[in-house]
């Protein structure tokens, strides 16, 4: 149901189109630079796994982000500015000079402040990620707060946030905005706070107050820029949405933040219901190197899809679905659409870790380009990129273009459910669990998905021959692309062995269990091959079992009860 009434339409766009203006009973503090908010935004983030080393990625490049059309970049998690403050201003006992979380919380400042500086050099705003709520754990051991501090009902709790806001603002007066999430709380690279948050999916109990309290502190009190993330709170709950829109009052600088589809950034699963519902403005996020289909060790061209409409969401499902279906009609023909947010890099856990970042630089670049000006078809922005970027002829730039879209139909029939025929979570980062039928699913679904399958390495192959045909100017990107689309294929290889496999028992037809087990020996053989024949090949996946999936079982064992079957005729 949309829940925007008719009359409010022009009045939102109207607020939303003069953002810059400031009521006089929302006046910014002194010390507090005042930040227009772009109708609409085209913002990045580079995601580094957390506890890991950080990438090494072209996409900090603040310069080369704003060439790309990008007017915001986005600080991960841990180079929030609300992790990098020190209090003082509230109470000097939380991070006293020469502590050692002093000087961790002055490194962090220090690193953000560069960062800032970067970004205003090169003309673009700066946003940082936060997980709320996230307090210092001397400031939450002192208060005696340990058991109270995730609910943002709490007096205490209210207090320490608004502490904590007009801290950001004071040490940080160029921070354009931030962004709220409650999804989840990582505390793998802050090692002097404290996390929590109840109840992360109830409109009255947390989200609503929270969003009360940060919309008047960030937006009406500092005129500063706001971004609440949906995600894993109320972004596949229609009704809870609903809530929490008709709960809280719109401000030109608060905007909601979305996924493009629903149950996170894999193929099969539905175009997200909460878009283009309520009554606020909307920014769309999007993954390039998406971390459930290769981050990029693969081609995987998902612009295309976002824009304008992936397979698996011109398909009526369900009469609940979003009144758009994909994010170029939305971008194009309603006024709550506030832009797009691109992650270049990260999402997930581990690897595998890429050598070269084209096939993410191809879904950046289109999306960023065509978000300046969403009048713009999305193949005449990737045709640029085939030309002007990789100095591509006509002629192979079509190849090029049939290779793309191409990933895009391998991946979904390769690893992805049909209708819901299986769990889209078997495979991830660089970890392949067993797979699964779903127990409902009926012989013909079974065998639909096996043909699937079938496809995604017959089109795999059609892209390894279109990699060996198109003429790359650039002799490295060349080689790129052919042991890429490789790595696809051989990986596509070992998915449909095993599916296979999953649809037999070790007490199954013996000759065909032998055919699959002699294909996926064949293919993982030639899948660890692939490091020796260049040195872009990205690192590989492993023949175990996801460590944050367990419950879905790992090949390692699964894989052997069919050779021992076998082995005992």
């Amino acid at each position: 149901m949309n829940l925007r009434p008719r009359s409010f339409v022009p009045l939102l766009a109207g607020l939303f189109a003069f953002a810059t203006l400031a009521s006089a009973n929302q006046a910014a503090t002194p010390a507090v630079r005042e930040t227009p908010l772009p109708r609409q935004l085209i913002l990045d983030m580079v995601h580094h796994n957390p506890a890991e080393p950080r990438y090494e990625t072209k996409f900090e490049n603040s310069e080369l982000l704003a060439s790309m059309g990008y007017n915001g970049r986005v600080l991960q998690l841990f180079d929030s500015p609300t992790l990098a403050i020190d209090w003082s201003h509230y109470d000097p006992e939380v991070f006293p000079p020469g502590s050692p979380g002093r000087a961790w919380v002055d490194e962090k400042a220090a690193l953000i402040d560069r960062k800032i500086a970067a970004n205003r050099a090169a003309g673009i705003a700066t946003y940082a990620m936060g997980d709320l709520v996230l307090l210092p754990k001397a400031l939450v051991e002192k208060h005696g707060a340990k058991d109270t501090f995730g609910d943002p009902r709490d007096p205490k709790t209210q207090e320490f946030l608004r502490a904590m806001i007009d801290g950001v603002f004071q040490r940080f007066p160029d921070f354009d905005g931030i962004i709220v999430r409650i999804g989840e709380t990582y505390l793998h690279d802050a090692p002097h706070h404290a996390g929590s948050i109840r109840n992360r999916e109830h409109p009255e109990e947390t989200i609503i107050p929270l969003l009360q309290l940060l919309r008047e502190e960030v937006c009406v009190k500092r005129n500063k820029n706001l971004i609440f993330r949906t995600w894993l709170s109320f972004d596949r709950n229609p009704g809870a949405y609903a809530k929490v829109d008709a709960a809280i009052e719109p401000h030109p600088r608060l905007v909601i933040s979305i996924k493009h589809c629903e149950n996170d950034f894999h193929r099969g699963t539905r175009f997200s219901r909460s878009i283009a519902q309520g009554r606020h403005p909307q920014i769309i996020e999007v993954q390039c190197a998406r971390e459930y289909e290769g981050k990029g060790a693969y081609p995987n061209y998902i612009a295309h899809g976002v824009i304008d409409g992936f397979e698996e969401h011109q398909r009526v499902v369900d009469r609940q679905d979003s009144r758009w279906r994909t994010i170029g009609d939305f971008a194009r023909k309603d006024p709550l659409y506030a832009g797009l947010w691109t992650w270049t890099r990260g999402g997930g856990w581990e690897g595998p870790y890429i050598k070269d970042e084209l096939w993410l630089d191809l879904n950046a670049w289109v999306l960023a380009r065509w978000a300046t000006d969403t009048s713009q078809s999305e193949e005449a922005v990737f045709r640029r990129y085939a030309t002007e970027k990789l100095g591509l002829s006509a002629q192979d730039a079509d190849r090029f273009r049939r290779l793309a879209l191409a990933s895009a139909d391998a991946v979904l029939r390769g690893r992805a459910p049909d209708r819901n025929e299986h769990t889209v979570w078997w495979t991830r980062d660089e970890y392949i669990n067993i797979p699964a039928f779903d127990k409902t699913a009926t012989p013909v679904a079974r065998q639909r998905i096996l043909a699937w399958r079938d496809q995604s390495v017959a089109l795999w192959r059609e892209i390894v021959a279109l990699a060996d045909e198109i003429q790359f100017p650039d002799a490295r990107v060349a080689e790129h692309v052919r042991v890429s689309s490789r790595y696809g294929l051989h990986l596509y290889r070992v998915y449909q062995s095993l599916w296979h496999l999953a649809a037999l028992t070790p007490e199954g037809d013996r000759e065909q269990i032998k055919r699959w087990l002699a294909e996926y020996d064949a293919a993982w053989a030639d899948f660890r091959a692939l490091p020796a024949s260049s040195d872009l090949v990205a690192s590989l996946y492993q023949e175990k079992g996801s460590p944050h999936n367990r419950h879905l079982g790992c090949i390692s064992t699964f894989v052997p009860r069919f050779r021992a079957a076998v082995a005992a005729d």
